[in-house]
């Protein structure tokens, strides 16, 4: 892995970003964009030759690791044989991807209805639970986020859906998170309890003859890695199953190996009713997303026509970058490297530095996924950045990783340690040690 450094390139390219690339998510004029010229396994790094572990995973989303030469040259036979096809064409790159996905996805489920990221997969979910249960409202966590689209967005609960609420009939209400707990809770059982009957009263409130869905991230990522505690997802299932609403289960971060099984919610015991997926399945290599469908709402829609589609659904490029990936993270043991890695390095070094370092208020996590919850004080648990926004404590300790060869993962008071699920013990390692550094850094900031 040679880095010849051109400085030259890096201007240029740089200069033309600021020229011609208007960006997500941000004011445009004081943005200073990092330059990827490459990637390699766990590894980014610019023109200027530096080179960065990443612990991002970009967007939670490079699972299998960068530039996977499984993955890239299935993606490239694919390119000579069928670039493109209409979808209401069969093609056999999206037959073996929907085979592997349904197989994974659990006994209930039956079809995959492919689309082009993780919000248009959310939206078409939504769409189907509301025309199979002829019921309208959908309901979400305040904290959660499922993607930039009309429904999607509502269904977010962070602060990006506050200027984007157009789409209507949606509800947020509390989900269970101890460490901020909205229910007075002291105990993971007590959470759980309460947090389940705060639901309840939410549907009987809503008119349970209204509400069509409910759409869950099974663990909780951009908004902090908050997995459900024992009992939760049960207790929703037996909720839908009582009122008569489609659970949605949004997997597009958790899900492909991130929280060390298939999909996230395979570490407790209830199934759902819909999947959305994206992100891991491919790991980003070529856009798609999608949903996986029980039999039973598939069986909907035999004779009754499902009122949605895309150009690109299943696009044989995309396809068969996800069959390319499926299978090497079944040969090369990825998902249970990725739990391993979380048991045995991530979960005791996070908790080390904890220890140590006196802002790091909570870690919570499993597998590749896990946040640290940064505080001012532990006692009154302050954050460390406010929410939605930042602070100098958090831009230095950006900037302290990133000096240090270390490609963070922040969002308000979060620092989210999120590296591909092919991460080396080595390489877990190292980035513990640059984290170690980098909250010597910022503990100054702590006043508690």
């Amino acid at each position: 892995m040679s880095i010849t450094p051109d400085p030259q390139r890096q201007a240029e390219i740089f200069a033309d970003d600021r020229t011609y690339v208007f960006h997500s998510w941000s004011a445009q004029k004081p943005l200073k964009p990092m330059v990827i010229a490459g990637a390699e396994g766990s590894y980014v790094w610019d023109f200027d030759g530096n080179r960065l572990l990443d612990f991002s995973s970009q967007l939670v989303n490079v699972n299998i690791g960068h530039q996977h030469p499984k993955v890239v040259a299935a993606i490239q036979e694919q390119a000579a044989l069928l670039a493109t096809v209409a979808p209401q064409h069969a093609n056999e790159a999206r037959n073996q991807a929907a085979r592997r996905i349904v197989e994974l996805a659990g006994p209930n489920m039956a079809k995959v209805f492919f689309t082009n990221g993780g919000a248009d997969a959310v939206e078409n979910a939504i769409r189907m639970a509301r025309l199979h249960t002829n019921k309208h409202k959908v309901l979400s966590f305040y904290r959660s986020y499922h993607g930039n689209t009309g429904a999607s967005i509502a269904a977010t609960g962070d602060p990006r859906r506050w200027p984007n609420e157009y789409s209507a009939q949606h509800v947020h209400f509390f989900g269970p998170f101890l460490y901020r707990s909205e229910f007075w809770a002291t105990s993971e059982q007590e959470e759980c309890e309460r947090a389940l009957q705060h639901l309840e009263h939410v549907i009987q409130f809503e008119g349970p003859g209204t509400v069509g869905a409910i759409i869950l991230e099974s663990v909780v990522g951009t908004a902090g890695v908050m997995a459900p505690p024992p009992g939760y997802l049960e207790g929703v299932r037996a909720l839908c199953d009582r009122y008569g609403i489609v659970w949605i289960a949004d997997e597009v971060m958790a899900g492909f190996g991130r929280t060390g099984e298939w999909f996230a919610f395979q570490n407790w015991g209830a199934q759902p009713d819909l999947i959305v997926f994206a992100k891991g399945s491919n790991s980003g290599y070529v856009p798609v997303g999608g949903v996986v469908i029980s039999a039973e709402i598939a069986a909907t829609f035999d004779e009754r026509v499902f009122p949605g589609g895309l150009t690109y659904s299943g696009h044989p490029l995309a396809a068969a970058s996800i069959v390319a990936s499926i299978d090497a993270m079944k040969e090369e043991g990825i998902v249970e490297n990725a739990k391993r890695i979380g048991q045995d390095v991530l979960g005791p070094g996070l908790r080390a530095l904890a220890e140590k370092h006196p802002v790091i208020g909570e870690v919570r996590g499993l597998g590749v996924f896990w946040a640290l919850d940064l505080v001012s004080d532990r006692a009154t648990k302050e954050p460390l950045a406010p929410y939605g926004g930042t602070s100098e404590a958090m831009t230095a300790l950006v900037g302290a990783c990133k000096s240090r060869g270390l490609l963070p993962f922040t969002n308000f008071n979060r620092m989210h340690v999120v590296p591909p699920c092919t991460i080396t013990e080595d390489e877990a390692r190292a980035g513990l040690a640059v984290l170690d550094d980098a909250f010597a850094e910022i503990d100054r900031y702590y006043t508690g």
